[in-house]
């Protein structure tokens, strides 16, 4: 671990092992900035043009990873996230605290570890409820991904009509998904969601996956997060614990802790593992999935 400078920031902390290197902003967020192989490219996208910059009573879009409560509401979601955080080592976590948000009353924690020799990375979300009445929410884990991969969703398993007279899982739109949209790949057992730069309009959708994983691949990398799942939960957005957002500029992979009524002076977590694999090709459909992306997972 070492405090360093990173594109205008003055103040990040740099994590590294001999594959993977972690960049978190102490200026502004928390925010992991950076994920990546050691001198290689950012799986993160970061915005050029906000690259520095602190300060500001408007929430603006970094980039690279951070921490919401759902459901999205404004403006309660968008607090802005323009100053400095606190930072400290706790058994081994590197933690950042964010001071308590004015208009919500949350307090916003990351702490971060990564392993020793492998590329992996563990995230706790903390939210405090620090208000003097209880509040329900649900803890928001997004990851902002850098332009041109694909978003790999596995859905749930399927069977025969026989015997499977009800919904298995939840599907979530919203007003701008187009299902037509040639970004989608519709599949029997994944839904691929791909980056375009050149697309004129963003596309969203959520879902509930038990499988407890969800993965980005480009340019032969392929991140994955894994995370927990409560078969019996309740789940924000019509039941949804993961959901991909995607514009032009970058494409979010995002997981959702289960909907709490957050009594005062209480918390609630959400932790993810992260992956990143080398020399893994882009699936463009299931038999891909299967081939390149399930053996890393196993």
């Amino acid at each position: 671990m070492q405090q360093i400078t990173y594109h205008g920031w003055k103040n990040c902390y740099r994590l590294a092992n001999q594959q993977l290197e972690l960049v978190i902003t102490a200026d502004v967020g928390p925010r992991v900035i950076r994920c990546g192989f050691i001198g290689d490219e950012n799986e993160f996208w970061e915005d050029p043009i906000l690259q520095g910059q602190t300060g500001g009573a408007e929430w603006v879009n970094y980039g690279g990873h951070r921490l919401w409560h759902a459901p999205e509401v404004m403006p309660r979601t968008y607090a802005p996230d323009n100053g400095p955080v606190t930072v400290s080592e706790v058994d081994g976590w590197l933690r950042f605290q964010q001071p308590v948000e004015s208009s919500t009353g949350i307090q916003k924690t990351m702490e971060v570890r990564l392993d020793v020799e492998e590329a992996q990375v563990e995230v706790t979300h903390r939210l405090r409820n620090t208000n003097l009445w209880t509040v329900e929410l649900a803890p928001w884990a997004l990851s902002v991904m850098a332009p041109g991969g694909t978003a790999i969703l596995p859905l749930p398993p399927r069977g025969l009509h026989e015997g499977n007279l009800t919904p298995t899982s939840t599907l979530a739109l919203w007003a701008y998904t187009d299902l037509r949209d040639p970004r989608w790949t519709w599949g029997t057992r994944y839904l691929l969601l791909r980056q375009d730069p050149h697309a004129s309009t963003p596309q969203k959708i959520g879902a509930r996956v038990p499988d407890g994983w969800l993965a980005y691949a480009r340019r032969g990398h392929l991140f994955v997060k894994t995370f927990a799942y409560a078969e019996t939960g309740t789940y924000p957005d019509r039941g949804c614990n993961v959901e991909f957002f995607t514009s032009s500029a970058m494409l979010e992979l995002e997981t959702l802790g289960q909907l709490v009524r957050l009594a005062p002076g209480t918390e609630v977590l959400h932790r993810e593992q992260w992956h990143l694999y080398d020399q893994v090709p882009l699936p463009t459909n299931d038999d891909e999935v299967v081939k390149y992306v399930l053996p890393r997972l196993t």
